[in-house]
């Protein structure tokens, strides 16, 4: 009785203290600020949408700072984003600019339906328009954000409103529907495989059928009297998704938790080419570009691949040249959207980064002084187009370009004596290919799949923790093929895209193959730097489906990895296989069915090629001098 009084009082503390710091910064916004709560923005269609708006007490107009979110942000309550809203309304405020943050249609006080990224994309066109013919603005606008308040950018930057002067998406992966070499449908899929972020990620944001809503037409004055009691948020039951994720089918998961009823049901179903994927917010490689761009990506976070291909995609492809030229980009160290939470110890999953922390905040605002106010400062100049970090050294670094110049393609080639099966088997990486083909094969069973330890994810609750771990007690398993290099007489760095090709073959008609990108300490602890998977029946592109036949061998040209790491001297390489990381990516059933309305699998005998015949490697993308 004693101890739950204790953990009573415990709770009360600390949401005291959360009231009175949201009461505190909200009396210093109030102080410098004019506050303008539940403004509803008018759409084309007639669609409005909520909308708090923080200026300076000036009589002169000033540039804008624009979020969009479907997250809650009503500012009655003691919630944390409630609380960062006035965080970062103060920080914008007190530098010149009106702070405007909305919420996307459909979501809490906006009217409409709400869609995944909030379709349609006009509804940002329409903002910027409102917003520049206010008399309080000087008609120049930037959006920042990260995750769910960065994606939409994408698409609306290909619109190219003149007022969108700038803007600071951060960890965006799922905006990027298909770029270049990722053909991801906002993160939904890697390589044809879903990834089950999302199944958790709706159970808490997708809107239910039933929901309660606010009637049309609702003023101004009556729904700020009533957000101070009726918050129109969910409070959705807890979910241990590490158990929750396993149940099948897939479709059904959220149903399973008693969730809600929404938009899950239809997209779970979807291709990689329906074309409902191209009628929403997410943005394509062949749509333009007209937004000057400050980018930051974090190494482990879900989205990195597509986000530096976007990235180079931008700077090459943007018609205007100053488009082009003013593309800058950050890699950092962490998690998803963990910039600002680097130390002079930065611990990311269980390995020490050292000192990752960035003055991100100062680059930030000099970026927008430059393009939303005209202050001739001296980012373009002083800043360069790529600044990254290099995990090993734990080192910031810069470039002009990614990868970074000087950067050659080394092949390593798996090798062993057809039994590479776990740690204590006999695979290898080497600079040759292996002569006469000694296959190594395992059973792959959906009901036992290889589970997710570490890694590059977002969004899954506590099913995968995030970050880079020691990968020797999964490697065990007799499912997991393991090739390693020798250790390293000096050492290299390996700073952008991982390309691999592997010779497969398989008595399924269809199963998926997985890759882990490792570095190995000379103690054996072995750290996690990217992974990528790829659904053999779209092995030829994702607009058809192509079934294996029993005793064909097939390449498969996996997604590239990305990393910027040095494996010093006395480290060595290595490669993991497989044919399932679950739940980071959904487990394929072997069955050549939609997999997503099925609840059993058959096992699939998976075999990787290696010879000069079948020449399965990976490509480093080693950079010279390094040191």
């Amino acid at each position: 009785m004693k101890k739950r009084y204790n953990l009573l009082l415990l709770l009360l503390a600390f949401g005291n203290i959360a009231i009175i710091a949201q009461s505190n910064i909200r009396e210093k916004l109030e102080a410098i600020a004019v506050i303008d709560q539940k403004v509803m923005m008018p759409m084309r269609d007639g669609i409005r949408l909520a909308t708090d708006i923080y200026r300076p007490k000036t009589e002169e107009p000033v540039p804008v700072i624009f979020s969009k979110t479907p997250y809650n942000f009503n500012s009655w309550g003691n919630g944390e984003e409630r609380t960062r809203t006035y965080e970062r309304a103060y920080e914008a405020v007190k530098r010149g600019y009106a702070y405007v943050v909305q919420n996307e249609r459909g979501r809490y006080f906006s009217e409409g339906d709400w869609d995944i990224l909030g379709p349609p994309t006009t509804d940002g066109y329409d903002a910027f328009s409102w917003m520049k013919d206010q008399e309080w603005c000087n008609g120049k606008i930037g959006t920042l954000g990260c995750s769910s308040t960065a994606e939409w950018q994408m698409a609306v930057a290909a619109l190219d409103h003149p007022s969108h002067a700038a803007m600071v998406p951060q960890g965006y992966g799922a905006g990027v529907g298909r770029v270049g070499r990722f053909h991801e449908q906002g993160n939904w899929y890697r390589g044809g495989a879903q990834q089950m972020l999302f199944t958790a990620w709706l159970y808490g944001v997708q809107n239910d059928e039933f929901r309660p809503r606010v009637p049309p037409g609702a003023s101004q004055e009556d729904l700020i009297r009533i957000s101070r009691f009726y918050d129109l948020a969910p409070e959705m039951p807890a979910v241990d998704w590490s158990d929750g994720l396993r149940h099948l089918p897939v479709q059904d998961i959220i149903l399973n938790q008693h969730g809600s009823k929404g938009i899950y049901s239809n997209m779970i179903k979807r291709k990689p080419n329906d074309p409902a994927w191209y009628e929403g917010g997410l943005y394509h490689d062949d749509m333009p570009f007209g937004v000057p761009s400050f980018w930051f990506a974090s190494w482990y976070d879900v989205s990195i691949g597509p986000n530096l291909e976007l990235y180079n995609h931008v700077r090459k492809n943007a018609k205007d040249p100053e488009v082009a030229n003013n593309q800058y980009l950050v890699i950092a160290p962490v998690l998803h959207c963990s910039y600002t939470r680097a130390t002079e110890e930065t611990i990311v999953g269980e390995r020490n980064m050292g000192d990752a922390r960035l003055n991100y905040d100062e680059q930030i605002y000099a970026w927008f002084d430059y393009w939303l106010k005209g202050e001739q400062n001296d980012f373009l100049e002083k800043t360069p187009k790529v600044q990254y970090y290099t995990m090993g050294s734990n080192t910031w670094q810069q470039s002009e370009t990614w990868p970074p110049p000087g950067v050659e393609s080394t092949t390593y080639y798996l090798n062993s004596g057809g039994k590479a099966n776990s740690l204590y088997g006999d695979g290898n990486l080497s600079l040759q290919p292996g002569k006469e083909d000694q296959p190594d094969g395992f059973a792959y069973d959906p009901m036992n799949p290889v589970p997710s330890y570490g890694g590059n994810v977002c969004c899954t609750g506590n099913a995968v923790k995030g970050g880079a771990f020691d990968q020797r007690e999964m490697e065990t398993r007799h499912d997991i093929l393991v090739y390693t290099s020798e250790p390293l007489s000096d050492g290299i760095e390996v700073s952008g895209f991982i390309e691999s090709t592997i010779y497969v073959s398989s008595d399924a008609k269809d199963t998926d193959f997985t890759i882990k990108v490792i570095d190995v300490y000379p103690d054996g602890t072995a750290y996690n730097l990217d992974e990528t998977i790829q659904r053999a029946r779209y092995r030829d592109g994702y607009d058809k489906e192509v079934f294996m036949e029993d005793g064909e061998v097939y390449k498969l040209e996996m997604s590239p990895m990305s990393t910027s790491n040095y494996f010093a001297a006395g480290h060595s390489i290595r490669i993991e296989i497989s044919s399932s990381n679950f739940p980071r990516f959904e487990r394929n059933m072997n069955t050549g069915g939609n997999n997503y309305d099925e609840s059993k699998g058959v096992i699939a005998h998976n075999t990787i090629h290696h010879s000069a015949k079948y020449p399965s490697q990976v490509r480093l993308p080693v950079v010279k001098d390094a040191n």
